[in-house]
């Protein structure tokens, strides 16, 4: 096989990671008769069928499935040369793809951009939002240099690097911000509003509150800690947002925030990259530029915490 090209293969790995001809070609900037054509010419090039062919979709064959994993491999290595010829050629960022999931990025992200555009002139910032497990998926084929994400992520692939540690904090009805904050024990008995499946913030709170999932009706499920927030205020339940959460969802909503007693649920938030990157050394000035960021939001936060009624 002399003839297969590397546009070829970011061809094959678009489809096979969209699904449809229409949005891979979207992705790949290329009519979708022509993304056909060179996945045509590639099946014909290796012999054997990539997709099984519907009216509506795509699927890999069995081979496909087989060849996308080396696909990936081969993809990410030729994306990490050109990340070691950067990073060896420029003593500073040009450029960074960022990934963050979602109950950080509302809050955090436009301070880091803000920090990171004053630490690195000229630096060309791109940003994911999604789920970690996602971002995990996309570092390891390349597609990000770097996440904000819950650690620990436990992905031997990757290095993890601690950026600070934040708490959460139990979001009632106005009218309830007098009384005692409920023991786990009490409030697992709650009506607990929790993120839909698939965020690990969902997972932490339910670990604080020792709930299982055999009680799937007491608990009722938001896309958003937005949304989460604005049903609290409407009197249907209660919920656990993040600290850094507070004076953003707060504001429009009639809500009372309180402490929980010692130990104080919390998660930690830390950077992750691939092990194998070159750009690692520019990746630890990025962490602590976040690192800034986020102290500097505490202050803010703090400085602002009698004006939402914190109580303990």
């Amino acid at each position: 096989m002399k003839n297969l090209t590397l546009k070829q293969l970011r061809y094959f790995e678009a489809l096979a990671r969209d699904g449809r001809f229409r949005r891979a070609a979207d992705a790949c900037a290329i009519s979708q008769p022509a993304l056909s054509m060179q996945i045509k010419e590639l099946e014909q090039e290796l012999g054997s069928e990539l997709f099984e062919r519907s009216a509506r979709e795509v699927k890999l064959t069995p081979f496909g499935q087989t060849f996308a994993l080396r696909v990936r491999d081969i993809l990410r290595a030729v994306d990490e040369l050109g990340e070691f010829a950067r990073a060896s050629r420029d003593s500073f960022l040009t450029r960074l793809r960022i990934g963050i999931i979602p109950t950080i990025a509302p809050y955090l992200l436009p301070a880091i951009i803000n920090d990171l555009n004053k630490s690195f002139a000229g630096i060309q910032i791109e940003v994911r939002e999604t789920q970690t497990a996602k971002l995990v998926q996309e570092l390891a084929q390349g597609q990000l240099d770097m996440a904000i994400v819950a650690l620990p992520v436990s992905e031997p692939s990757l290095t993890e690097l601690e950026l600070f540690k934040e708490e959460f904090v139990l979001v009632r009805r106005h009218e309830d911000g007098g009384k005692p904050v409920p023991e786990r024990e009490v409030l697992r008995e709650m009506r607990l509003l929790l993120l839909e499946e698939g965020h690990c913030f969902r997972d932490q709170a339910l670990s604080f509150c020792k709930v299982g999932p055999a009680r799937p009706r007491e608990i009722m499920e938001g896309s958003s800690l937005s949304t989460l927030v604005q049903m609290v205020g409407a009197g249907i339940g209660v919920t656990l947002i993040p600290e850094m959460a507070v004076p953003v969802e707060t504001r429009s909503a009639r809500v009372s925030i309180s402490r929980f007693p010692s130990p104080q649920p919390s998660r930690t938030i830390g950077m992750v990259w691939r092990n194998s990157t070159p750009m690692a050394k520019q990746l630890q000035e990025v962490a602590e530029a976040v690192r800034r960021s986020a102290e500097t939001m505490r202050e803010q936060y703090a400085d602002g915490a009698a004006a939402f009624a914190i109580t303990a």
